[in-house]
């Protein structure tokens, strides 16, 4: 089974906004309660191995920034906010606690070895060259040139868990600088539907790269606290929202449709974003939903 989800401005929720007034309608979401129910199933915690297999071509300076962003998870070298300071959210969910996420594994597929559309079977198939050991997650990486079933229609990534004995959680992440920019790289590039705003400046400079960082760790997120489709959602479980796809569009304070929220700038580069990270990186991660406040909680 698995979980998939789509991009901040092409949820079917966030479309529901744009049939409103921005503001007023974004004041009257604030004060609905939001509750992800708790299915009392398993989340992973403790030390857990993020197997990263990279289909199609990355650059070195984008495998770079992918593997920064994962090692930021749990560092705390970073100036606050930071990215570990958002990953800690995690640690409040019933059930789970602290989660240390490793770079594990790393598997180049450069020659396309699947071809260049993939279905959601080859996804896990190649998912499971990360291995089948519990307290990992083997995370698959397409390159932009690669289509993937549902990519750019109705989803940005996917996670969910094999069955048997062998079981494991695995996840995909699409690059989206080349087919679907508006839809899975928002706010990087002008939004597919809605509002016109202007698109932000990304932090690494790359669209493309940038947005995955921002769907991966949504993934990342749903995995640890939803692996097994029976932790934290709310609504039907195959199609839940989940801890970051419950708070769609929102990155900072004062976020509503079309709008990411208050955030970070570069003075040098211009480019917005909200968490520091290792090696002076900086990124932007959307907000999460905190169970002790039943609200979105941003880092800025």
């Amino acid at each position: 089974m698995a979980s998939n989800y789509c991009s901040a401005t092409a949820s079917s929720m966030f479309l529901l906004f744009f049939l409103f007034n921005s503001s007023s309608m974004a004041a009257l979401v604030q004060q609905q309660p939001l509750l992800l129910k708790y299915h009392n199933g398993d989340l992973l915690k403790g030390p857990i191995t993020v197997n990263l297999i990279w289909y199609g071509r990355f650059t070195p300076i984008q495998r770079s920034i992918i593997v920064d962003f994962l090692q930021s998870l749990n560092s705390l070298k970073a100036p606050i906010p930071s990215v570990s300071s958002w990953w800690k959210t995690t640690e409040k969910y019933k059930g789970g606690g602290s989660s240390t996420l490793v770079v594990g594994k790393q598997i180049l597929d450069e020659n396309h070895s699947l071809g260049k559309f993939l279905k959601n079977s080859q996804l896990i198939y190649l998912a499971s060259k990360g291995g089948h050991l519990r307290g990992s997650i083997n995370v698959v990486l397409t390159a932009k040139d690669v289509a993937v079933n549902g990519f750019c229609m109705n989803r940005c990534g996917s996670h969910g868990s094999t069955r048997g004995p062998a079981r494991f959680a695995y996840a995909w992440v699409g690059n989206a600088e080349v087919q679907c920019p508006g839809y899975c790289a928002w706010p990087f590039h002008q939004p597919v539907y809605g509002p016109q705003s202007p698109p932000l400046v990304a932090p690494n400079g790359d669209v493309g790269v940038d947005g995955m960082v921002i769907n991966l760790a949504t993934v990342l997120a749903g995995t640890v606290t939803n692996p097994f489709n029976n932790g934290y959602f709310q609504g039907p479980a195959t199609a839940p929202l989940e801890a970051v796809t419950a708070c769609t569009g929102v990155f900072g304070s004062g976020a509503y449709p079309g709008y990411a929220g208050n955030l970070l700038t570069d003075k040098i580069t211009g480019a917005s974003y909200n968490a520091h990270g290792v090696n002076g990186r900086k990124f932007l991660v959307p907000a999460m939903w905190d169970p002790q406040t039943s609200k979105c909680s941003p880092l800025v």
